[in-house]
C-alpha cells in the first residue's frame, strides 16, 4: 500500500509540472529567488558558503573565481558595487541552470510570479505541512484527466459518422492518450531543468518547473 501512495504522489507532482506556466521555469532566474537570494547574503558576509549548494562540485572553481573578484570590485563604490553585484547573480544562475541542463535566458524582475505550484511547494516547506499542495495537485490532475476523458469519449461517438467527425475524435484521442502517457513516463525518471525542453505539454501548457525556494 504504501508504495502505491508512493508511486500516485510521484504521479501527481510530475503531472502537475504538465501546467507549469513559463515563468516557473525562471523561479532560480528572479532577483528574488533562492539562488539570488543566497548570493546576496554570501556577498554581504564575504563568505561564499551560502551559494555552493546552488552549483555542481566541477563548477566550484568557477564560481569562486567570480565570487572573489566581485569581492573586490564592489569595493570600489556603489556604482561598481551594483555592477558587481550583477555579474555574480547572473554567473551564479547561469551556472547553476546549466548544471540542472536547463537554458539561461537572464535574470527575470523581482516578483515574477512563480505560479501556484511552485508557490504552494515554497509554502509547504515553509510551513511544515504539506497538504494544501497535494490537494491542488490531486484536483488538478484529476480534472485534467476526466476533462480529455470527457471529450475523447463524447467524439467517439461519433467517429464513423463522417471524416471531419474521426479526425476530430483522433485529435482528442491522442490529446487524452498522450497526456496519460506523459504521467506514467513522469514516473520512469527523476524530473530536472533538462526535462523543460525535451517533455511534450499538453494543449496550453509548457513544460516543467524550475527549482523552488530552498534555505
Amino acid at each position: 500500500m504504501e508504495n502505491r501512495n508512493r508511486k500516485w504522489w510521484l504521479a501527481v507532482v510530475c503531472a502537475a509540472a504538465l501546467w507549469t506556466a513559463p515563468a516557473l521555469w525562471a523561479h532560480c532566474d528572479t532577483l528574488d529567488g533562492p539562488v539570488v537570494v543566497a548570493a546576496r547574503q554570501a556577498l554581504e558576509k564575504g563568505d561564499i558558503t551560502p551559494v555552493l549548494k546552488w552549483i555542481k562540485a566541477d563548477s566550484e572553481a568557477e564560481i569562486r573565481a567570480a565570487f572573489a573578484q566581485t569581492l573586490v570590485v564592489r569595493a570600489k563604490g556603489p556604482e561598481a558595487k551594483d555592477l558587481a553585484d550583477r555579474y555574480f547573480f547572473e554567473t551564479l544562475v547561469r551556472v547553476h541552470r546549466a548544471g540542472e541542463g536547463a537554458p539561461y535566458t537572464g535574470l527575470k524582475p523581482a516578483g515574477t510570479d512563480p505560479g501556484p505550484f511552485v508557490a504552494g511547494a515554497d509554502a509547504a516547506l515553509e510551513g511544515g505541512s504539506v497538504d494544501a499542495l497535494v490537494k491542488l495537485l490531486v484536483d488538478k490532475v484529476s480534472a485534467g484527466v476526466r476533462e480529455r476523458f470527457a471529450e475523447a469519449l463524447e467524439r467517439r461517438k461519433h467517429a464513423d459518422h463522417n471524416v471531419a467527425a474521426g479526425r476530430a475524435y483522433v485529435e482528442s484521442y491522442v490529446e487524452f492518450v498522450h497526456f496519460v502517457e506523459r504521467l506514467g513516463g513522469a514516473l520512469a525518471g527523476p524530473a530536472g531543468h533538462h526535462e523543460e525542453s525535451e517533455a511534450a505539454a499538453p494543449k496550453g501548457a509548457p513544460a516543467a518547473p524550475a527549482c523552488g525556494h530552498h534555505d
